[in-house]
């Protein structure tokens, strides 16, 4: 068609444009859908020989439809693809839309100005002997000069102001303006494929009607499920947050109890007549080793409560071990020289950064450290090393100490354990701080292993991610 008497074109306008319209109403595209999935359950069902004309999203799901009827009515019949695409050779007429399915239809060039409306919109047109029909979709936008509606946009779930008829009068009007537009072309396609019916086929037509709510049917009862199922898991996710609430208020009173009934049972004994100098100081060490372990305890408390609070609105940093380890280790040189704790680092200047939590890295050496030291005995011996390791930076926390029992490996990590060692009475931890080491690695994308033996001790593997790391995206993991 001469393109200088061009004008836009719009099988949505031109079925509006008639004396008695049809009413216009908002359809999401699985809506859509399933009226096109009805017409052709009827085409199929009544064995009907029709002509399609169609411009549909893009996607094999649509396409699907079209194939389902061509493989099923086996009599012959003519399919129009109505697209807008650059200019085809005469060997292009007739090609497989979906490359791996069996449709073969005849293919329509549209010629569209900028911002045009057939740009911007979907139908398929059924006629045969003695039924037709029209559903014709268009995506309401902004008309400007530098912006035309992508497919993306239109077949996700913006709504489309959508016409469904079976009014002869505004199919013969559509098609009558389609075979404008493609005057060129249309010499070639047989004049009975642009005629509509005169007269309908009640029964068909009542049978799409019938077709098109069962259709809606089955969407709406799709939808009741899917939500009846997102409830549920809601629920139960409710359900397990509260269960987890309840066991972690029940720990956190049985281990403030534990203490309380210790220091009520130190002050009782202090109060009797008979109580002898060494008994006293005795009971006097148990009430100050009481009083410190309660406040370790109510201190980690609120250490893991804010973490919880603050983690997801945390910020990722890059940090390097080098910068870290060797301050920590110098912090604890004493407490391992007053035990006979030979304690070493092994940490190259040269590692690549890590990303962590903001702050949390220090926490993770501090907690790591400070168990591997507690549940290491006199003369014991405990390393951190550091090295890159595939593609994650490795640090490793190996000593000598008691060592834990296969058994209870998967539960160091839970809330307030503490691995029955057979350790002097001294270790009092809250046995929080390997739970807030595993909370600050899930953050960051790291994770945390262990390997270990009774009596022989245990290695603490922490795996981070380096600063050139895939799964990263300016400091946001990347999953």
């Amino acid at each position: 068609m001469n393109d200088s008497l061009h004008k836009d074109f719009s099988v949505y306008q031109l079925a509006l444009g008639v004396e008695s319209p049809s009413q216009a109403f908002a359809l999401n595209p699985a809506t859509l859908l399933s009226l096109v999935r009805a017409t052709i359950d009827l085409l199929i069902e009544g064995q009907i020989n029709a002509t399609i004309w169609f411009k549909l999203p893009p996607g094999k799901i649509w396409y699907a439809e079209l194939i389902r009827y061509q493989s099923s009515v086996k009599t012959a019949n003519s399919i129009y693809d109505c697209q807008i695409r650059e200019k085809k050779t005469a060997s292009e007429d007739e090609i497989d839309l979906t490359s791996s399915s069996s449709l073969f239809c005849r293919s329509i060039n549209l010629s569209a100005i900028p911002n045009s409306h057939i740009s911007c919109e979907y139908f398929i047109i059924v006629i045969s002997q003695n039924f037709a029909s029209l559903i014709a979709a268009y995506q309401p936008t902004k008309r400007d000069t530098s912006n035309i509606i992508s497919h993306a946009n239109t077949t996700k779930s913006q709504p489309l102001s959508t016409i469904v008829s079976v009014d002869t009068q505004v199919i013969q009007k559509v098609l009558d303006g389609l075979k404008q537009e493609i005057l060129s072309e249309a010499e070639t396609i047989p004049h009975t494929d642009f005629v509509v019916p005169s007269v309908l086929e009640p029964t068909l037509v009542s049978k799409l009607l019938a077709k098109q709510i069962q259709r809606q049917d089955e969407i709406n009862r799709q939808i009741r499920t899917e939500r009846i199922a997102k409830l549920k898991e809601k629920n139960q996710t409710l359900h397990k947050k509260e269960r987890l609430k309840d066991e972690y208020l029940s720990n956190v009173c049985q281990e403030l109890r534990t203490p309380l009934t210790q220091i009520k049972t130190a002050l009782s004994l202090l109060n009797s007549p008979n109580i002898k100098p060494n008994q006293r100081q005795r009971y006097l060490q148990m009430l100050n080793n009481q009083c410190d372990r309660q406040s370790i305890l109510i201190t980690s408390l609120l250490d893991l409560v804010e973490l919880e609070h603050t983690l997801e609105n945390t910020t990722l940093e890059l940090v390097k071990l080098a910068d870290i380890v060797p301050g920590v280790v110098s912090t604890y040189q004493p407490v391992a020289q007053e035990k006979g704790i030979m304690l070493a680092y092994t940490v190259p200047t040269d590692l690549p950064s890590v990303w962590c939590v903001s702050g949390g890295l220090k926490q993770i050496v501090i907690h790591l450290l400070n168990n591997s030291i507690n549940f290491t005995n006199n003369g014991g011996q405990v390393w951190v090393k550091a090295r890159v390791q595939g593609e994650y930076v490795q640090l490793e926390v190996r000593d000598t100490g008691v060592g834990i029992a296969e058994s209870e490996i998967p539960k160091i990590f839970d809330c307030f354990y503490r691995v029955r060692s057979g350790v002097s009475d001294e270790i009092n931890g809250a046995g929080l701080g390997l739970t807030i080491v595993q909370r600050l690695l899930w953050n960051c994308g790291g994770s945390i292993s262990v390997k270990s033996k009774v009596d022989e001790g245990s290695v603490f593997t922490v795996q981070l991610l380096p600063e050139n790391s895939k799964m990263m995206i300016s400091g946001k993991l990347n999953i």
